[in-house]
């Protein structure tokens, strides 16, 4: 993808952004809170006109890989996918979510952010961010 077109606007805007569950608890370690995580993201993502590219979990962390209209700050985009994806998980998944954490919170305050924009960058955030789990289950080979 060369640039994306909005009205009277043209971008190639990549952002890898990452947070973390409240007190870093193993919570995206569920199967079901992983994948109603990922999929509330995608869900969420053409309202807003975001492209994801990349989207995976670790033990502790969210790796999300997206393009987004320039109308979007970086901020803004953590804040929308927290409260959307906080909401979601609190109501599907209660009990399983208040095993790990508890006064209605899901998410961190903070987060990371870089800006990607050419070509190879953008593949090798892409291959790290798809890569989350492979490198976990490759530890678990020296672990004898």
């Amino acid at each position: 993808m060369r640039f994306r077109i909005a009205a009277h606007t043209r971008y190639t805007i990549f952002y890898h952004l990452v947070f973390l569950p409240k007190y870093q608890r193993k919570v995206l370690t569920v199967p079901e809170i992983d994948q109603e995580l990922k999929e509330t993201i995608k869900t969420m993502a053409p309202f807003h006109d975001w492209v994801i590219e990349e989207l995976e979990t670790d033990k502790d962390h969210l790796h999300l890989f997206l393009s987004a209209p320039p109308r979007y700050s970086p901020s803004e985009i953590v804040k929308l996918v927290k409260t959307w994806t906080e909401k979601r998980l609190f109501e599907r998944y209660p009990k399983r979510v208040k095993q790990y954490l508890w006064g209605g919170k899901f998410w961190c305050r903070g987060f990371y952010v870089s800006t990607v924009s050419d070509r190879t960058t953008r593949d090798e955030i892409k291959r790290y961010v798809r890569d989350q789990r492979k490198q976990e289950a490759q530890m678990k080979l020296f672990d004898r």
